[in-house]
């Protein structure tokens, strides 16, 4: 690899690293730019020569990673309860359907398990910049879900992992089907412009397509540490979900990553241990009041924490060398401490607006 691809190769893979963050803060266009991003990056490498060895796991992984971005977004940002259940049921359902994907190689299970959460925050957040979430009902989130999951995903999935179509390798070998795509579109856009259009409620606002306000109880970092120090529990269900998302996310990039010399499961039992300390420490620290104001701050950290955990470790069992090498230890914390401080930060949000509507609910 030559020093101009390697440049390339790396500014490619670190765009697809760091624009998921915006998906916080900004979530449709930042999401979106994700979805080209992933549509285009191998033809951005191949257009230079180079075709990356195992590409179809590098993908998988970095799609995965960039929806549990996203999935931790709808902790901070969504205000329907109902929706944010579904999304949540969507992303891990997704999640071990990839995983089982990777350990066993059967196609057929990324049809079982579609990718239709990616598609379901697309519509929550495009139905959010113009209208209040709160005031759509359970039936319509559900209905939307299963018209992306029956209509859209269930083809999707088929066309690309079963019947190992190409859409650009399609187009130039069949003659009608780049008039049949354009007809498709057009008659999808005259039927959403006629049919759907007319029967949409007033709009409740101009278009925004940055993140509500966080709600008054936690929208500081100090208030959110006040709530996780009264609420927070080390030994809760909110502690399995985050040892399930890093632990399948971990298995999933072991699976990728070359010369790893670790099992998924010694690697899923590793990181699990290290979830349980993790959030150990982050209630210590929100009931001591010694908690970061800023998530920059909070990640760094974090990982300086889990770096020392390991190195730790490694002393006290006396292993020379490890399970690990310095890179996919540096690489498997960076993953752990970004994921448990965004999880950290973000579920407290959550549970108040859970909590809010559940009292409203009462009233």
């Amino acid at each position: 690899m030559s020093a101009e691809v390697a440049a390339v190769f790396w500014a490619v893979v670190g765009a697809r690293f760091l624009l998921p963050l915006l998906i916080l803060r900004y979530p449709l266009p930042a999401i979106l730019g994700c979805l080209v991003l992933d549509a285009v990056d191998q033809t951005i490498f191949q257009s230079f020569g180079y075709d990356p060895p195992g590409y179809q796991g590098y993908d998988k992984a970095m799609d995965v990673y960039y929806l549990a971005i996203a999935y931790l977004a709808t902790m901070r940002n969504w205000t329907n309860g109902f929706a944010f259940k579904t999304s949540r049921f969507l992303y891990f359902y997704r999640l071990v359907g990839v995983v089982a994907f990777e350990l066993t190689q059967s196609r057929a299970l990324l049809l079982v398990f579609p990718n239709a959460f990616e598609y379901f925050f697309i519509a929550y957040e495009a139905i959010r910049s113009r209208w209040d979430p709160v005031r759509f009902l359970a039936a319509f989130w559900l209905t939307a879900a299963a018209l992306i999951w029956i209509v859209i995903k269930l083809p999707q999935e088929y066309w690309i992992h079963v019947a190992k179509l190409d859409f650009t390798d399609t187009l130039a070998e069949v003659p009608w089907f780049g008039p049949a795509v354009v007809v498709a579109l057009l008659a999808a856009a005259a039927a959403f412009w006629f049919a759907v259009r007319p029967r949409l409620r007033p709009a409740d606002r101009r278009w925004e397509l940055t993140a509500d306000r966080l709600p008054e109880p936690v929208d500081t970092a100090e208030e959110r540490d006040d709530w996780s120090a009264a609420h927070g529990r080390v030994l809760s269900l909110v502690t399995v979900e985050k040892i399930f998302l890093v632990g399948l996310i971990s298995v999933l990039f072991a699976e990728v990553l070359p010369g790893l010399r670790t099992t998924g499961m010694q690697l899923f039992l590793a990181l699990a241990v290290l979830v349980v300390l993790n959030t150990t420490f982050s209630l210590w620290t929100a009931r001591a009041r010694r908690g970061v104001q800023t998530a920059a701050m909070a990640f760094l950290i974090r990982l300086a924490l889990n770096v020392g955990l390991v190195l730790v470790a490694e002393w006290l069992l006396g292993r020379e060398g490890g399970a690990l090498d310095m890179l996919h230890t540096a690489f498997f914390m960076l993953l752990l401490s970004l994921i448990t401080s965004l999880h950290d930060r973000y579920r407290p949000v959550y549970e108040v607006r859970a909590a809010e509507t559940a009292a409203a609910a009462q009233r």
